[in-house]
Order: C-alpha cells, then structure tokens, then sequence
C-alpha cells in the first residue's frame, strides 16, 4: 500500500530500506533482545520435556517418536497430554546428539536463530500484507511496502511476549509451528503468480505444497493446522477481492445477479478450497486416530473456568481471557511462566468490574471487524482483514471453542497472532502519521516501544536464564497462583533449604486446599525432619482427593512404616503399585518393610521387582546381597551382587557389598581387588577403609591392616566398631613384638 509506506516516511528513510538490508537489521536485532538467554539452564517445563524424556536419547528407536506425545509418553495411555509434536522432538534429539548430552547452551542457540530467522521472514510476510501480490514477467515477487514491513518485523522481533517461546526450550514447538506455517502461507501466495497455460498446474503444485507444510507445521505444534483457514480467507477475500458488504447488500435488495459468484467459479476459488478443505479434513483425521483414546483429562485447576456449571459463567471467563491475551499484546510488562491455579479469580457475576475488559475488547473488535469489511478503501479492507486473520485464526485453537484446553492464559501460544497484532500497530501508526502533523512524535513514540520491547526483552530473558529467578519474577504477577509458591518451594528444598521450602509449600495449599502435588512434597519434607504425624495428615489427604496419586500412597507408606504401622504401610505400597504398576522404587520400599518385619523371601521377591522394573536400582541390589549375606547364603549372595555388578558395573557401593561377602568366603584376593576399586571410586568412604582392614587382618596381612583401620578412624573417629577391631590388631601386634623379644 503506496499511501501507509509514505506515512512511515519520517521513520524510516528510503536509505535503510533494500530488502537485503531490512532483513539483515531485523535479524540482528531480534538476536540482541533474546541473546542473554544462551547459556540460560533447564527450567519448568524443559525438565519434563528434554531432561527427563528418553525419546532424545539413542537407546530409544526413533520409530518411538511417532506413537509417543512431546512428554515421551505413549499416546494411547489415559495419562498422555497427547501433544502429538514428533518433529520438534526429533530436532531435540538431534540437538542432544550434537551437543553430546544435555547441555543447554546448543538447545538455547537453536531457539534463538530460529526467532531470527522467522523475524527475518516476516519482512516478506508483512510486504504481501500490506504491498499486496504483485509478480514481475519473471515470476519474481515485487517487494512491496518496504517501510511498513521492516516497522512491522521490528515491533515483532522485539515483542516481550515472546521471550517463553524463545529462552524456554520448549517454546521450540511454537517456532517451528510458526516457521512452516508463514512457509505455507507464503507458498500459497505463490500459487497466483502464473498467468500462462500452464499456470493451473502451477498453481495446483504449490497449494499441495502449502498443504503439505501446514501438515509439518501441525507436526511440530497442533496450532499449526490453522494455516489452512488464514489461506482460505487469503484466497476469497485477498485475492477473489470477495466484498461481503456488497454481497449483503445485494442479497437484501434480492439481486439476482451476484456477479461475485461468477467471479468465484472463473477464478478456481473453489477448486483451491476444496483442496484446502480435503487436505485440513485429512489432517484432522489422521491427528484423531493417532491420539488414540480421546482427548486428554485436565483438572479443575489448570482451567477452572471450562468446569464452571453455568455457561454464562463459562463464557464470561472465556472472553475475559480473551482480553488478557489482548492486553499482553498491548502491554507484555506483566509476564509470567504460569498463569493457572487461582492466578485469575473466575468472574461468577456480571457485576465484577472486570466484564468491562470484555466490553473493551468487543468494542474494539467490532470496530475493526467493521472497518475490515464495509470500508470502501479496498486496501484498507485487506489489511485489517488479513491482520484479524493472523490475530483470531491462529489463536482459535487456544479458544475453548472446540475443545477444553489445559490453561488459562499462556503467552506461547500469541507467538502467531502477535503477527496480527503488528500488522494493526503498523496500520494504526499509518493512519496517525496520515491525519496529524506531529510527525516527529509519532516517530518518536514508534522508536520508544521499539527501545522499551528490547530493553523488557532482555531483563525478561534474563529471569529465564534459572528458575529461581523465573519463579521469584512471577510472585509480583500472580501472587495469588499457587503454582507459582509450589515451584519456588521446590526449587529451594532441591538446594537444600527445607525451612524456607516449608513456608512456600504451605501457602501453596493455603491458596489451593486440594493442591496435593504441594501436600506430597512438604509431606515428604516433613518425614526427612522427623515431623511424621503431620507428614501422614499431609499425606492422608492428598490420596482422598486424588485415589491414584502413586506416589503419595508410597510416601504414606513410608511414613507409617517409621511410625511401626506395617499393616498400614503395606496397603498403602499395595496401592501405589495397583495405581503405578512400574513403580521400582515402591517395590523397594515395600521390600524395607518385608525386611524390617523379617520376612525375608517376599523381601528379597521385592527387591527382585525393583531391579527388573529398573535394572540399574543400585539400592535394591545392595539390600538383596546383604539381607543374603546377613542370613548366611553367601553364594546366592555372591551370585547376585555379580549379576548387579554386570548390570551397574562402575557402582562403588556394590563392589563394596560384593567384597564383604567374597571376603567372609575366603577369596581375600578378589574382595581385595573389589575394595581397592570401590575405595578409589569414593576414597573417602570411611566404612570402605574399615573394612579392607578387617579383610587384611583376617588375611594376616597386620600392617595393610593398620593401616586401612587408621585412615578409617581419620575419616570417622566415632566409628565404635573400627576403634574395637583396631584396638585387638595393636594388642595383638603387641604381644608379637614382645614374643619377638
């Protein structure tokens, strides 16, 4: 649009314009503002999704990728998210393969170039918006509306909002989406730019193109399949130039011509739709029959709203989040990684002030949906309507339109319809330069969101850098969200701080009473210090609200079994494994239990569970080779700690096991070798030392002996065992010197 580019005039001199040149500032400047994120760590959803999914590593056939969600787990369980993104997990597996494990700093860079490179897009992108189609002779697209592309880019490589998308590493799936999603679109684009005989086979070619690059889009983010409507709408009303004013119009003065119609049949409208169409039903098909049992359950607490029983409730709610997502748009300052769990009180009437946020936003809406439609500026028309397209469309999968979805605000999910969202701005700084004569203002005030979007982007990438400083950052947001006290808890009690840990976990379930992901983990801090009546209350509760919570029911178990209730805690073990049935470490702690109350062989069939469940269960093999050593089968416990040893063959604490019994056994010369390992594996193990000396001095070998018995006492001076056997070697040295006398 030649009048919106001359508008823009004051802001961006033709100088800087060259299509080589805008792209190249875009894409430096959108690596500027997420830079500090580089060397960032593994934070929230990144642990579940990357440090803890075995589909990144080698062991796993890639063929696993295809029946498994983005989390790694198959898709036919009832406990799937089913997000089905099996290409963006592919390019981490890749990521990990070249960095040679999980280091960060390759999975961050990769994100980061890929922001850039679709900023860097989008220069062509916002020049088919705003400049239109426009080919040479050549079939070369005429890079249209120079100035109102590289303002529209910039406002979008800078957006605050995207910083989740860009330095969490999860946020990969919402940049690949969006990368084969504009490919699409400007694939399709280039289905009208031959004019010859053989334009129709062209043009079929690159909508099948298109079609198939949506279908890659939806394989990295689920958003991805809504390509295909921002075609359509393209199509009929970009390029058919189909006016709806005048079609209602004509259809209430009941004229018969509709010349429009005619247009449609003559232009292949509707042979490209119904290629659209056949190609988004097939999509939608093969996506429901891959995710298998439906769709996912989510609870109360991720979106409170969607389980409200009255549907006016529900749909105020909805619309006021819809406004939310506006706001961050407008204003990305309040940012936050979490926006669930009491973080935005429910509207359970219509005379809470906040359904004025509704108003604003539909008034506005209105407005534009208006202007897009019945103005007679024909590219005014197609700007406000293909800017609503990439505002609404990419967002209606995020709606609660179609389906229940499992949050309630989530700033990746705008990273498309912020494309909307700039083509707006940019209009709207347009019209402005286009009707004031304070130009210089209006350039100053363009240039100041630009400066103030990098400068927020690059604080915000930094409180993405760890999760301490990610979840501290969202107490001033959301100091109501439960979640958000129950993540710093966490953090702390992982560095060791139980007691601040305490306080956060208890004001998570103060401001969510039926939080029992915070009632399992203070219960279990709780156990560690000690305090187990209150640790089984905890406990106790989080299994009545949710009866399949495993691994409460194995913490429960735990607690009673120190509380000398064996009874209690063995149901409570039977339970977590009904609900979990591959549940190693409940095996093991239900084989402490047998052990305690000295039932020795379902102890050992307990510890066997363990290790097939889990091969490489370091603790349940050490507790089956000494409950064996200690009842006096030393060669089944020789078998077993070689066969564990096989299995976890650089595991200090077996070969010290296996020492043990292979010394009482007499092979002093192999259990010395196993000791020596062990001791050089962990050379301050002060139980290690003592009992090579033991070993020594039954071998008769006194001063190896006292030796090992003196380094063991240096690093435990209160070991009484030591100090007794140590005290008979020196008596026993001695009464040998003096026979040598």
């Amino acid at each position: 649009m030649a009048v919106l580019d001359t508008d823009l005039d004051h802001i961006f001199p033709s100088s800087v314009l060259p299509p080589f040149w805008a792209k190249l500032v875009v894409g430096l400047v959108a690596i500027v503002c997420f830079a500090r994120s580089y060397d960032g760590d593994f934070v929230f959803d990144d642990s579940e999704a990357i440090v803890n999914n075995k589909d990144l590593q080698a062991e796993t056939p890639l063929g696993d990728l295809w029946h498994h969600d983005f989390w790694g787990s198959r898709l036919s369980s009832n406990t799937s998210h089913k997000s089905y993104r099996p290409l963006t997990v592919l390019t981490f597996r890749i990521n990990y393969y070249l960095s040679g494990g999980f280091h960060p700093v390759g999975f961050h860079v990769v994100n980061i170039l890929l922001h850039s490179g679709i900023s860097v897009l989008m220069v062509d992108v916002f020049s088919v918006l705003f400049g239109g189609l426009q080919y040479t002779s050549k079939g070369r697209r005429l890079h249209l509306a120079p100035r109102a592309s590289l303002l529209a880019a910039l406002l979008f490589a800078v957006h605050p909002v995207h910083t989740e998308c860009v330095a969490g590493v999860v946020g990969r799936a919402d940049l690949l989406c969006a990368l084969f999603f504009l490919l699409s679109f400007l694939g399709y684009c280039k289905a009208f730019r031959e004019s010859n005989k053989e334009g129709m086979y062209s043009s079929t070619f690159w909508v099948l193109l298109s079609i198939f690059l949506g279908a890659v889009a939806m394989l990295c983010k689920e958003q991805g399949i809504t390509v295909l409507g921002l075609n359509a709408v393209f199509d009929i009303l970009v390029i058919g130039k189909f006016n709806v004013l005048e079609i209602v119009q004509k259809v209430l003065h009941k004229d018969k011509s509709l010349e429009s119609l005619g247009m449609l049949r003559n232009g292949g409208l509707l042979f490209r739709m119904t290629l659209l169409t056949s190609g988004g039903a097939g999509m939608l098909y093969v996506r429901w029959r891959i995710m298998g049992t439906g769709p996912p359950a989510f609870t109360e607490v991720d979106n409170p709203a969607s389980f409200a029983d009255s549907m006016l409730v529900r749909a105020i709610n909805y619309n006021y989040y819809y406004s939310l997502n506006a706001w961050l748009l407008l204003c990305p300052w309040w940012l936050c990684f979490d926006w669930s769990m009491g973080c935005i009180p429910l509207i359970k009437s219509v005379s809470d002030w906040r359904v004025i946020a509704l108003a604003a936003l539909w008034f506005c809406l209105i407005g534009l949906i208006c202007q897009a439609l019945c103005s007679e500026d024909g590219h005014k028309r197609r700007i406000l309507t293909l800017g609503l397209g990439f505002l609404v469309i990419p967002f209606l999968p995020a709606s609660n339109l179609f389906f229940r979805v499992g949050f309630v605000v989530a700033e990746r999910v705008l990273y498309l319809p912020s494309i909307g969202y700039c083509v707006l701005l940019t209009f709207g700084f347009g019209a402005l330069s286009k009707h004031t004569k304070k130009k210089k203002l209006i350039a100053a005030v363009v240039l100041g969101i630009l400066l103030i979007n990098m400068l927020r982007c690059v604080v915000r990438s930094g409180q993405w850098r760890s999760e301490e400083q990610l979840f501290r950052s969202a107490l001033s947001v959301c100091p109501l969200n439960a979640k958000v006290h129950y993540n710093i808890g966490k953090n702390l009690a992982d560095k060791g701080n139980q007691t601040a840990a305490i306080r956060y976990y208890r004001e998570a379930v103060r401001l969510n009473p039926k939080y029992v992901h915070a009632m399992n983990n203070l219960g279990n801090i709780l156990k560690e210090r000690n305090e187990l009546q209150e640790a089984e209350e905890l406990l106790s509760l989080a299994v009545r609200i949710q009866p399949d919570f495993a691994a409460a029911w194995m913490n429960l178990g735990i607690v009673q079994n120190s509380l000398k209730r064996f009874e209690a805690a063995e149901q409570s073990y039977r339970m977590a494994i009904k609900h979990r049935r591959k549940y190693p470490d409940c095996y093991y702690n239900l084989g402490r239990l047998y052990a305690d109350l000295n039932r020795h062989v379902d102890a050992l069939n307990a510890w066997r569970n363990a290790t097939v469940l889990k091969p490489e269960h370091s603790l349940a093999w050490n507790n089956m080779i000494i409950l064996l050593d200690n009842t006096g089968n030393l060669a089944q416990a020789e078998a077993v700690g070689r066969e564990a040893l096989e299995l976890i063959p650089n595991d200090h604490s077996l070969m010290f096991s296996l020492a043990n019994v292979l010394g009482k056994s007499q092979k002093y010369k192999e259990s010395e070798a196993l000791f020596l390992k062990a001791i050089k594996a962990n050379p301050n193990a002060a139980s290690y030392h003592g009992n090579l000396a033991v070993l020594y001095h039954r071998w008769g070998h006194l001063d190896l002996a006292k030796k090992h018995y003196e380094i063991s006492l240096q690093l435990d001076p209160t070991a009484s065992g030591t100090k007794e056997n140590y005290g008979l070697l020196r008596r026993k040295l001695e009464l040998m010197q003096k026979k040598d006398v």
